[in-house]
């Protein structure tokens, strides 16, 4: 990697972790130059803005992320509800990278920008569509060879777990405490098994 992307990428990734810990808009610009010891010159010369770092945060590390921790283990599990809780045990519990005391970061991007900023709307929309369209898809699947019972309606199944996800998550950042997700994840199991 030459110097020039290299430099991109440490200041995305540095970003990223100071705007996930304390907020987009309470992220400064000389907090992340801070952060990331680089020059205001060289901040600018990679991105104009901090909504254009910011929108490059959400295309070149969150939507990468979203697909590798959350798309690929649906389609690697024949049995989707299967698919499905242990994707979210994962998420929960074993994820070293999604800090419980600081939330989902798709979630707290959503509730903060939205309102705001449109290309953030759009952005944001597209990988929670992305998601929301390959668990739905993985449930049809599993509808067709079995392992769904066939009056599920795919869906509105998984607008309820991702609903019941990015909720857990919040009452984890309450607590700062795994502990939270744990009834979650007992009703959830509960629940797939009735789409059985």
């Amino acid at each position: 990697m030459k110097k020039a992307a290299a430099t991109r990428l440490h200041i995305l990734q540095k970003s990223f972790e100071l705007i996930y810990a304390h907020g987009y808009q309470t992220t400064s610009i000389d907090d992340i130059l801070t952060t990331t010891q680089v020059t205001k010159g060289a901040f600018y010369y990679h991105f104009k803005t901090k909504d254009e770092m910011g929108m490059a945060i959400i295309n070149e590390l969150m939507k990468p992320t979203l697909t590798n921790s959350f798309i690929e283990p649906l389609a690697k599990e024949a049995d989707p509800l299967t698919a499905i809780y242990k994707l979210m045990y994962g998420l929960l519990m074993k994820n070293d990278f999604l800090k419980v005391a600081y939330g989902c970061p798709a979630a707290n991007f959503t509730q903060e920008m939205t309102p705001w900023n449109k290309d953030f709307t759009r952005a944001l929309n597209g990988i929670t569509e992305q998601w929301h369209q390959v668990m739905a898809a993985a449930l049809e699947k599993g509808k067709q060879n079995g392992y769904v019972r066939k009056d599920v309606h795919p869906k509105q199944v998984t607008l309820f777990i991702m609903a019941g996800y990015w909720g857990a998550r919040n009452f984890g950042k309450l607590e700062n405490d795994k502990k939270a997700y744990l009834p979650y994840l007992k009703e959830l199991k509960n629940y797939l098994n009735t789409l059985k």
